[in-house]
C-alpha cells in the first residue's frame, strides 16, 4: 500500500493456543480468531495475521488459503517454525516481536551463569536432604564469555554479564568491526568457532535458528570447549548437536549446561540431558517475566496501526536470513520494572 494512505480496512486473522490476546476494538479492523485447522477459513479474506501462540500449529496446512494476505506478525522473535519455503517465496511481509523480551532475556541468561558458577542447584539438592556442606564456589568477575549471536538479543546479554565484570566477545554470520554501543570486545565468524571457543568459560547461544545455525555447536566445537566451560542456549535447541553434548557432559569435558531451549519441546521424560551432571533445564521461559504478553501485544497493535495508515512496520523479517537484518547498536530495554511489578 503506498505511504500516506490512511484508516484501510483490515480484516485480521489470528491464529491462538492456549492463550488468547485482548485486542481491543479498533475502527476498520474486523477480527478472526482460529485454533488450529480453523486458520484456514478465517484467512478467508485476511489481509492481516498474527500468529498470537509460539506453540501453536495450522499455518502450513492454511498457507494456500492466504491469497489475499498481506501482511503476517509472530508474537515471538525467533520464526523459524513458519518460514516455509512457500512463506518465504511469497510477497507477504512478515513482522516480528524482536526486542521487547530481551532484557528480560538477559536477566535469565545472568541469572543461569550465577546459578552454575556458585552452584545453586547443589546448595538447593543439599537443603532437601538436610545436609550442612560448606565448599567455596566460583567468581563470575574476570572470566570469559562469547555470546553466539550479536543480535538484540546477544547484545542485552552481553551488557549484563560486562556489568558484573565479564569479558564478553561474541559470534556472527562473519567476523566484522564492533560497532558503537556493542559490549563485545570482537566479534569472530561464526566458522571460526572451533578455533576461538577454547578462550572461553561462558558460551551463550542467543542466535536464530537457520540453515547456517543449525547444528553449529556440534561435536567439533564442544570438544574444543574448556573441561571447566558451560554452555547456556536461550536461542533455539536445534543449535546444538544435542547427542554430542549429552556425551560432553557425561564425559565431563564440559563443567555444566543451562538449556531454555531443546530440540523437541517438552523435553521427553526419559530424555539422558535431566540426568545430565552440572545440567539446567527450563522450559521456554527466558523472556516470560510477568506481564510479557502486554509488551507484546502493544508492539503488534503499534504494528497495526501503522498497517492501517500505511507507515513502515517494525521488525520486518528478511526472510531469505531469517531474522531482522538491522544494523548493530546500543540496546535499549522495551521491558521496564513499571510494567512487570507494578511499580508507578
Amino acid at each position: 500500500m503506498p505511504a500516506g494512505a490512511a484508516h484501510r480496512e483490515v480484516n485480521l486473522a489470528v491464529l491462538v493456543g492456549e492463550h488468547r490476546p485482548q485486542i481491543p476494538a479498533i475502527e476498520g479492523v474486523s477480527t478472526r480468531f482460529a485454533v488450529g485447522s480453523g486458520l484456514r477459513e478465517a484467512l478467508d479474506g485476511a489481509n492481516a495475521l498474527l500468529l498470537w501462540d509460539f506453540s501453536a500449529t495450522g499455518l502450513v496446512d492454511a498457507w494456500p488459503a492466504a491469497t489475499t494476505l498481506e501482511w503476517v506478525h509472530l508474537g515471538s522473535a525467533g520464526v523459524d517454525r513458519v518460514l516455509t519455503a512457500a512463506v518465504a517465496g511469497s510477497e507477504v511481509v512478515m513482522t516480528n516481536s524482536r526486542g521487547v523480551l530481551d532484557a528480560a532475556i538477559a536477566e535469565y541468561v545472568l541469572g543461569l551463569a550465577l546459578a552454575m558458577v556458585k552452584d545453586l542447584p547443589g546448595t538447593v539438592l543439599r537443603q532437601t536432604r538436610q545436609r550442612w556442606e560448606h565448599r567455596p564456589t566460583l567468581r563470575l568477575a574476570g572470566t570469559a564469555a562469547l555470546v553466539v549471536g550479536p543480535g538484540s538479543i546477544g547484545r542485552a546479554v552481553g551488557l549484563l554479564l560486562a556489568a558484573v565484570g565479564v569479558h564478553v566477545d561474541a559470534a556472527g554470520r562473519s567476523e566484522r568491526a564492533v560497532a558503537d554501543g556493542e559490549p563485545f570486545g570482537c566479534v569472530h565468524g561464526s566458522a571460526d568457532l572451533a578455533a576461538v571457543v577454547s578462550r572461553y568459560d561462558l558460551v551463550v547461544l542467543t542466535a536464530p535458528l537457520t540453515r547456517e545455525t543449525r547444528g553449529l555447536i556440534d561435536a567439533t566445537v564442544l570438544a574444543k570447549m574448556r573441561p571447566g566451560a558451560r554452555l547456556i542456549n536461550v536461542g533455539r535447541g536445534p543449535l546444538v548437536d544435542e547427542q554430542a553434548l549429552v556425551e560432553a557432559l557425561q564425559g565431563g569435558n564440559l563443567a555444566g549446561a543451562a538449556l531454555d531451549v531443546v530440540n523437541h519441546e517438552p523435553l521427553p521424560a526419559d530424555h539422558p540431558l535431566w540426568n545430565c551432571p552440572g545440567t539446567i533445564i527450563s522450559p521456554h521461559m527466558a523472556g516470560d517475566a510477568v506481564g510479557w504478553r502486554e509488551v507484546v501485544l502493544d508492539l503488534f497493535l503499534e504494528n497495526l496501526r501503522r498497517f492501517q495508515n500505511g507507515a513502515p512496520l517494525l521488525n520486518v523479517v528478511d526472510m531469505s536470513l531469517g531474522y531482522v537484518a538491522t544494523q548493530p547498536g546500543p540496546v535499549t530495554p522495551a521491558f521496564g520494572t513499571s510494567r512487570t511489578q507494578g511499580v508507578s
